[in-house]
């Protein structure tokens, strides 16, 4: 089962590190376009600073598996178990999610608002599903197979709020620098829309984020009433 796990992260960490590596060699974006602003590069995009947060989570978890530990109450929890918990909780799934749904549910309604096809030529069909599809059901298999402790709920929130809100401080420098919206839905929408949805945006996440602590603790129940007892006594 060990071994499983760690094949399984191994190939999260791979395929999502490479779908990054091919975006950023291969995917190139005339600088002339007129629906992709080309300041701040790759990093403009959620759905890259997602993989790359995908890269890191599942590098953590393989890294655990052969050098930390997968219990559920190990009596000195290690560094990188700690930090891989925390990654996930806070990061790793509720954006996966996000980015996943947001895209879709946007792509299903009007793609010229997420993916205009202009773009067909340059974004091959299977990196948009590693980037799109891939995300979700990867994030989805590791919360089902791996046991995790989520941190206090407003310190995990905490860190999942000042993450969006930086990145949408970001996209609104990208816009006083070039006057284009990294997402075209950006544009269609007037300022008090834009807030609405900034808005919409940040409790949706914030909302996958209470869907992942919940469906951690009813998957795995058992394991979570043990890391809390053993928890108590190490108080004691």
């Amino acid at each position: 089962l060990k071994m499983h796990k760690l094949l399984f992260h191994l190939l999260g960490a791979i395929q999502f590190a490479y779908g990054c590596y091919y975006d950023c060699t291969y995917v190139i974006i005339p600088s002339t376009s007129s629906v992709v602003p080309s300041f701040g590069g790759k990093l403009k995009y959620l759905t890259f600073i997602n993989a790359m947060i995908q890269t890191a989570y599942f590098t953590l978890a393989a890294l655990n598996d052969l050098i930390g530990s997968n219990e559920p109450s190990p009596r000195d929890k290690p560094l990188i178990r700690r930090v891989k918990d925390l990654v996930f909780s806070s990061l790793a799934f509720p954006v996966s999610i996000f980015v996943g749904v947001t895209f879709w549910a946007l792509y299903a309604v009007d793609r010229e608002l997420i993916l205009p096809r202009s773009l067909d030529d340059y974004f091959p069909t299977w990196l948009n599903h590693v980037m799109h599809t891939n995300i979700v059901l990867f994030i989805l298999i590791e919360l089902a197979t791996s046991f995790r402790m989520y941190p206090l709920r407003k310190f995990g929130l905490s860190i999942l709020c000042t993450f969006m809100l930086c990145y949408v401080v970001w996209v609104h420098v990208i816009w006083f620098r070039t006057g284009m919206w990294v997402y075209p839905v950006l544009k269609v929408f007037n300022w008090p829309l834009r807030i609405a949805f900034y808005g919409f945006s940040l409790s949706f996440v914030c909302t996958f984020y209470s869907l992942g602590e919940r469906l951690n603790a009813a998957i795995w129940s058992k394991e979570v009433e043990e890391t809390v007892k053993s928890g108590k006594k190490k108080a004691k």
